[in-house]
This record gives structure tokens, sequence and C-alpha cells, in this order.
């Protein structure tokens, strides 16, 4: 069945067919609303699925507004009510210090990345005040103390290697003494310590330590003075007074 004419509401057969503004036209009837040019494809406008030329296609115009009191009262009262809302949005984000960014793979790369750089600065910082003697903050934390070294007293011997099997007598050690005391070293407990081993000696923090002697770089012996207790202690765990 052939569709009807949107201007002359008349059948239109396939030869003079025009399907344009979701409607079907003659070739004749397909003009301008105003003028009543024949348009074409290539020269009509379409203004509320009708055709119009260049020259009578409807142009929007502003609405000229009187500015009497009443207006400029809902002018003020809607700059007024922006002011709150955009101070309600302030206060609501205030002290986040970011906005809301998508979650692209290309941003958790980048994220991944600040990471990365941020760790490697703070182990660059750590070991370069730890070199310089320990200067700045002082860690709330207790310190991880290194590997504990025995005095060569205290260290077992070493296996015999003796491929032929036979027996090596080992001498008998007499019991180690207690290191000398040192001639007035006083160290300052700053965390509080429990003894893993039974050659070590547990304090608090606050505690003097007198009678220090240096072992290695991890580790000293001491005694505390507020207990009369002495062994072995980390010397991460104490400060020099």
């Amino acid at each position: 069945m052939n569709p009807l004419c949107g201007r002359c509401e008349q059948v239109v057969y396939p030869t003079e067919k025009v399907n344009c503004l979701d409607k079907y036209w003659h070739k004749g009837c397909f003009s301008c609303e105003t003028c009543k040019m024949t348009l074409n494809m290539k020269n009509y406008k379409g203004f509320g699925k009708k055709p119009y030329c260049n020259a009578h296609y409807p142009k929007s115009h502003f609405t000229c507004v009187a500015d009497t009191p009443e207006n400029r009262r809902l002018k003020e009262q809607s700059k007024m009510q922006s002011q709150v809302l955009y101070r309600e949005d302030f206060e609501k984000n205030k002290g986040k210090g970011f906005s809301a960014v998508a979650d692209t793979p290309e941003m958790q790369r980048i994220k991944k990345s600040q990471e990365q750089i941020s760790n490697i600065k703070y182990h660059e910082e750590f070991d370069k005040k730890r070199t310089m003697g320990g200067g700045g903050e002082v860690s709330h934390h207790p310190p991880s103390h290194p590997g504990k070294v025995l005095p060569a007293a205290q260290q077992p011997p070493a296996a015999s290697q003796n491929y032929n099997f036979e027996p090596t007598p080992v001498p008998v050690q007499a019991p180690a003494a207690g290191p000398p005391p040192s001639a007035g070293k006083r160290y300052r407990a700053v965390y509080d310590y429990s003894a893993a081993d039974e050659d070590e000696v547990s304090f608090v923090d606050g505690d003097v330590i007198i009678d220090v002697q240096q072992i290695d770089e991890g580790w000293m012996y001491g005694r505390v003075e507020r207990t009369g207790q002495q062994g072995m202690l980390p010397s991460n765990y104490v400060e020099a007074i």
C-alpha cells in the first residue's frame, strides 16, 4: 500500500516519492512552509517536522524580562541558594584534599609507580640517617634487633673435619667470666625489652644500663642499675647518656 503525502494527503507513488522528516512527500509538495519554494534534499531545513528554506527557517529569540523588584528579589534568592549549596559541598569535601578520579588501569599504574618511588625514597632516607648515627626523629616503635653474636668464649667449637674419623679431644673450658666494666659508660633504655635467651637481660623504658661493654655493632653487655641483673642486650634499644 502506497503512503500518503505529508502536505496534500494524497497517495504518493514510488516514481515521485520523497522520504524526509519522517514523512512521504510528492516532489512538488516538498516545499517551504512560508514561501512555497520547491525544495530538495540538499537545500531544505527541517523544523517541527516541516520543511523550510534557508531564508524562512525559524530562529530562536530570547525573551526580554523586565527588571522589576520582584525579579531582582528572585535573582538574589537564587544567588544565595547557590552560595549555600556551594558552602555545603565545600564543608563536606573539606580536608579530603582530592577530587573524584576514575579508577582506570592507567591511574592504577601511576599510583603503583608513586608508591614504589615513595618506598625507595623512604629507605634511602632511613639508611642515610642510620649511617649518620641515627639523627632525626626517634621512632615510637621498638626497632628490630639484629642477630645476636655470642662472645668468643661462649661460641660452640667448630665441627671436626678429620676424615679418618679419629676422635679429637675437646679441651675442658673454664666457665666464662663476666666482661669487665667499662670506665664510666652509662646508657638509658628508650624501649622496653624482654629477654629472649638466658644470657640476655630484660629492662623497661627509662632504665639506666651501667658497666657496658660493646660486643659487636648490634649487641652489648651491661647491668641494669634498677634490678642489678646483667646480660646481653640490643644496642639499638638504648642511647648513651
